[in-house]
């Protein structure tokens, strides 16, 4: 790689990998995988930044980590194993924002890998329908009705039923 296009690389990730992780870490639910879903993504743009810094380097991150959170859940590498002892539940916070962020968080987790990701790039990155669609590799249907399905199974989760009964 040149060493302009080195340092566009390096100015990119210091602009946008905050934002960027904080969008891994809502598709994952964890902030270590947010982490190491964020470098495989960044190490794939670096990898063919002379093809996409013209384009729309961004976006081209922002599809990596979508389909590479959709290949780890294929891989199923990290699933939960039962054990014959419960682990410590955390004692939570009593703050209404770490509450409501959990009550989000968990209700995320509920949502298929697709459901989820396009909730996340429809109300957390604001991209529309079609640019979903692109990202996904979908239809601009399918991306309807997985947000609408989203939708609904949000709108029936116990921890956001609790927080929309807090606030009113």
């Amino acid at each position: 790689m040149k060493p302009e296009q080195e340092q566009a690389f390096n100015a990119f990730v210091s602009a946008r990998s905050r934002h960027l992780l904080q969008t891994a870490y809502l598709l994952t639910g964890d902030r270590h995988r947010a982490e190491d879903l964020l470098q495989t993504a960044l190490t794939r743009a670096y990898l063919r930044w002379d093809r996409i810094v013209s384009e729309d380097p961004e976006g081209y991150v922002r599809r990596t980590l979508a389909n590479a959170h959709i290949d780890w859940w294929r891989r199923k590498p990290w699933r939960e194993e039962p054990t014959a002892e419960l682990p410590e539940l955390p004692v939570p916070d009593q703050a209404s924002a770490y509450d409501v962020r959990q009550a989000v968080l968990s209700a995320l987790g509920g949502l298929s890998r697709r459901q989820r990701a396009v909730v996340v790039l429809r109300y957390y990155e604001d991209l529309s329908e079609a640019e979903i669609a692109s990202v996904l590799g979908c239809s601009p249907g399918t991306v309807k009705s997985a947000a609408s399905r989203a939708i609904a199974k949000l709108r029936e989760h116990p921890g956001l039923s609790a927080q929309r009964e807090e606030v009113a």
